[in-house]
């Protein structure tokens, strides 16, 4: 039985976030053995932090992409050349919103036609498709965004359960629906409490889906500027102290252990960053 290696290669989500890199933007890589090696949400940064990280882009065989906003999709063409040994080899699975692949009324499409024909599978994420990746069912979670067409994701793994991300979306009745019994939550929290922004979850919105779905562990990533200015450790604090459910603001380069036990690593280089910001 092999764990999953959850790493933060970015923790920063919005448009001041990445035009000033307060907070990384390279997405989330995913890695169960030499099974699964996935890149989630790969905006600005995704290559070179992963290559920085010992990360190589190469060993990829999964890319998914939740909508059709930059600082979620950037860098997701590289990152398909390099899972497709330069555009040589029919190679992996991209999985990405309708927006994403096709445009919608708000974008046009994020990934060229050129790319999405390279990786040897295609899925269109809608909310409730269900399909399997590297031995794991994926469920494709409903969002509520500016991007009509944006998805979260739940991954249910073969013998540790479930773990999930949340992507970009406001609080809407029912959403916990989609992530009752995970053991691990992800959540893109762009606004502290008390600062809303339609088409996003502030912490407050965060609490009410984990008091719903009481997973093991919850992480709250894909932080704005006001997130950043506020806080994030503190917010954390307010979502645990509130729920009772252990809770932790994500930073760059933090590793999480998916197996067994649910184990949360900060990078040491990164230790004290809500105090500077």
């Amino acid at each position: 039985m092999t764990q999953h290696e959850i790493i933060f290669l970015g923790t920063g989500g919005g448009r001041f976030t990445t035009i000033t890199q307060k907070r990384r933007t390279a997405g989330i890589r995913i890695i169960n053995g030499e099974s699964l090696n996935l890149h989630l949400d790969p905006g600005p940064g995704a290559l070179v932090y992963s290559i920085s990280g010992g990360l190589d882009p190469q060993k990829l065989n999964a890319v998914f992409v939740s909508h059709c906003h930059p600082d979620h999709y950037t860098d997701a063409e590289v990152l398909i050349e390099a899972m497709t040994r330069g555009m040589t080899k029919k190679r992996g699975v991209l999985v990405a919103s309708k927006s994403v692949l096709n445009g919608n009324s708000v974008c046009e499409p994020s990934i060229s036609k050129y790319h999405q024909q390279m990786p040897e599978q295609l899925v269109e994420a809608v909310p409730n498709l269900k399909f399997n990746v590297a031995n794991m069912m994926i469920s494709v979670a409903e969002a509520r965004h500016t991007d009509p067409d944006a998805v979260g994701f739940r991954f249910a793994t073969k013998d540790y359960g479930d773990f999930a991300y949340t992507s970009d979306t406001e609080y809407f009745e029912n959403i916990g629906k989609y992530y009752a019994g995970v053991r691990l939550l992800m959540l893109c929290v762009m606004r502290p409490a008390g600062k809303p922004w339609k088409g996003h979850m502030t912490t407050e919105d965060a609490i009410k889906i984990i008091e719903a779905t009481r997973p093991e562990q919850a992480v709250l990533t894909h932080l704005g500027m006001q997130m950043i200015f506020q806080g994030p450790t503190k917010e954390a604090k307010l979502v645990e102290e509130r729920t009772g459910v252990p809770t932790v603001a994500a930073l760059d380069g933090m590793r999480i252990i998916f197996g067994e036990k649910i184990e949360v690593t900060n990078a040491k280089t990164k230790q004290g960053l809500d105090k500077f910001f």
